[in-house]
Order: C-alpha cells, then sequence, then structure tokens
C-alpha cells in the first residue's frame, strides 16, 4: 500500500506497540504515508477502548516529534478515529483542535454513545437501531469534518427487511458522494472474517459510484506489512468495478 490512514496505538487498550514499530513496518512495506488515528479520548465518556483524555497530548506530540524524526523516509500524520456523537461531539472538536489534531476518520462503533447503546458489528434485527445508525453516519458526514468513513459496512442488519437495509446505506453512500468522501474497506474485518466487508453494502456503493479507499486498521505493526490482504481487500472492490484511491486528501479540522 501507498498510504494508510487507519493506525491504532496501545492507548486503545487493544492494540499492541509503540508508534516507532508502526512506522518501521510501514516502511518496511513500502509504504510512503502514515496516519495514526487512535480511537479518539471523548470528553464526558470513560470507555474501555478509547484513550482517555489526559492522553491525548502526550499522543500528538509522540505521533509529531516522530513526524520530524522520519521526515524523508515516510510522510506521518497524527489524527483519529471518532464517532459522530451529537451531544458530545462540540467538546470533541475542541478537545481535538486544542491538541493540533490534523484529521478525523469516522468510525461509528456505538450508537448516541457506548453508555447505552450496543456495539454496531453485534448482530441486531432491529430496523430503529438501522435508521439510527446511517442517521449519525450521515450526519457526522454531513458535518465536512471527516476524511474518510471507517468501515461503514460495520453494522450487521440480521433483520428480514433487506429493502430497509439497502434504502439506509443508500443514504450513507448518497451523503458521502454529496461532501466527496471515500468510503473504507476494512482489512481488518476482511482479515478477520468479521461482517465487514459486506457484498450488499458494496454492491450499493458501486450502484451509487462511491470513492473507496483501503485502511489496514491496524492495532499490530505487522498488519502494515502485509500484502495478502491488501490483494484480497483489491480482489473484493474488483468484483463491483471499483478501484480504491491510493491516497485521499486529510480534512482538516481546525
Amino acid at each position: 500500500m501507498f498510504a494508510n490512514y487507519h493506525t491504532h496505538t496501545w492507548r486503545c487498550n487493544h492494540a499492541e506497540s509503540d508508534e516507532r514499530a508502526y512506522i518501521e513496518a510501514a516502511i518496511a512495506g513500502g509504504m510512503k504515508i502514515l496516519g495514526f488515528s487512535d480511537h479518539t479520548p471523548y470528553p464526558g465518556l470513560a470507555s474501555w477502548f478509547r484513550m482517555e483524555v489526559g492522553q491525548a497530548p502526550e499522543y500528538f506530540q509522540t505521533v509529531r516529534a516522530l513526524r520530524d524524526e522520519y521526515a524523508g523516509r515516510i510522510e506521518i500524520h497524527a489524527g483519529v478515529e471518532a464517532e459522530y456523537y451529537p451531544a458530545h461531539f462540540s467538546e470533541l472538536m475542541d478537545l481535538l483542535r486544542q491538541n493540533g489534531c490534523e484529521y478525523m476518520i469516522l468510525g461509528q462503533h456505538y450508537l448516541d454513545s457506548e453508555t447505552d447503546s450496543l456495539y454496531t458489528a453485534n448482530a441486531s434485527a432491529d430496523d430503529g437501531r438501522l435508521r439510527r445508525y446511517a442517521d449519525e453516519v450521515e450526519e457526522g458526514i454531513e458535518t465536512g469534518l471527516f476524511t474518510y468513513v471507517a468501515h461503514p459496512d460495520v453494522f450487521h442488519y440480521t433483520g428480514t427487511d433487506e429493502a430497509l437495509y439497502r434504502a439506509q446505506m443508500r443514504r450513507i453512500c448518497q451523503a458521502a458522494n454529496r461532501r466527496n468522501v471515500p468510503l473504507e474497506v476494512n482489512l481488518l474485518g476482511l482479515r478477520m472474517g468479521r461482517c465487514y466487508p459486506a457484498r450488499r453494502f458494496w454492491e450499493v456503493a458501486a450502484e451509487e459510484n462511491c470513492r473507496a479507499v483501503l485502511g489496514c486498521d491496524a492495532h499490530y505493526p505487522r498488519y502494515l506489512n502485509d500484502p495478502k490482504w491488501e490483494e484480497e481487500a483489491r480482489r473484493f472492490l474488483a468484483q463491483f468495478g471499483i478501484t480504491p484511491e491510493e491516497t485521499v486528501p486529510l480534512v482538516a479540522i481546525g
């Protein structure tokens, strides 16, 4: 891969190794651009799977220092993967701007907040939850603050109304097109055999002529130097006549 914008660190409590290990793995794999996008701290929300608010300054300072150290060898960026929680989003943006965050990718792992909702990749036949997922992803896209949508097909709908599913996913695809935002094929989901990437989602995305990007979703350095899964992802998209973009312009949040 030429570039990956979806990279985690030990601070999220479910990834391993420090930033330097990820950078070295990316260089070994021939990567030219590496974006760190660890799970954002969210003011007012305590979570097991994201860094704490107090860790934000050190996170961004560390990535910026390594960006300078590795200049000329690889281009490095400091961002976050964030959910769009309407009630808390303004506070989040204040925190990220104060710390010099360069970009965000939208990864809607929960609805409203993780304190009162199920993980979106858990099987759900609830039509209302499906609509809420589409609502929040669409609203997040419409802020104009996200560089791309990570695993847009994460919602694991097991209900019987396939037409409803496709209609809600079409809303996401159309919003992405309105804002010129790419959608990610997630290599971690492919590697782990998760519910995403979802064929039925990408059928809709192809019908809407959506832009696509590959994201390693790296929780281990070795995931940045594994051409097998890059090729699997490219083959997956080729079934729908989609060619992923090699680089994505970062949307500044300042």
